[in-house]
């Protein structure tokens, strides 16, 4: 068996993967393209945003902090129209609050969580985000509120396509990891 694993953080690649059925499913949020009528989704757990720092920021000390005391900071988040830059755009709306000055506009997390380290740069990530990767402990989540619900992680699969055995126990297997995260929360 040879699995070819396309990591993104926008939906397009994987739509038209799915579409094209040059991927057998993803394992995403529900969102956009990918909510359309031609895929099933199937809830895996739900996750949550964070607005997180380095450890050397000025706020990783405050136990309380309002989203509003941070729209001045400098932030490092992803385009508004890409998954992670949708949920910051909702988050500062809902609260009432303009969308900050994005100091650096970057997709890939690993820059983002580079840029964190400095001590210099906020951002948003999923909870999943610091749950899966590596330990990283110069990140500190902030003590932030965001307003907004959880956001369902799920399989997507194109309707009416028949899997293959492996795609299936793949399948399986993220069922199971999921079902024993959620145990222990």
């Amino acid at each position: 068996m040879v699995f070819h694993v396309v990591a993104t953080d926008t939906e397009i690649p994987l739509h038209r993967g799915l579409s094209e059925r040059t991927i057998d499913f993803a394992i995403a949020r529900r969102a956009g393209q990918l909510a359309d009528e031609s895929f099933d989704f199937e809830a895996l757990y739900d996750d949550s945003f964070v607005v997180v720092a380095s450890v050397k920021s000025q706020w990783a000390r405050r136990r309380r902090i309002g989203l509003a005391e941070l729209v001045s900071e400098p932030w490092v988040l992803p385009p508004p129209e890409s998954v992670i830059g949708s949920v910051a755009v909702e988050a500062f709306r809902a609260s009432g609050l303009d969308y900050p000055r994005v100091t650096v506009v970057t997709v890939p997390r690993e820059v983002r969580m580079s840029l964190l380290e400095t001590g210099r740069f906020l951002t948003i990530l999923p909870k999943s985000a610091l749950r899966f990767s590596s330990r990283r402990p110069e990140i500190k989540v902030l003590p932030v509120e965001l307003p907004f619900s959880r956001d369902p992680i799920g399989i997507i699969t194109q309707k009416n396509r028949t899997l293959s055995p492996v795609a299936r126990l793949f399948i399986d297997h993220a069922r199971e990891v999921a079902r024993s995260l959620a145990k222990r929360r």
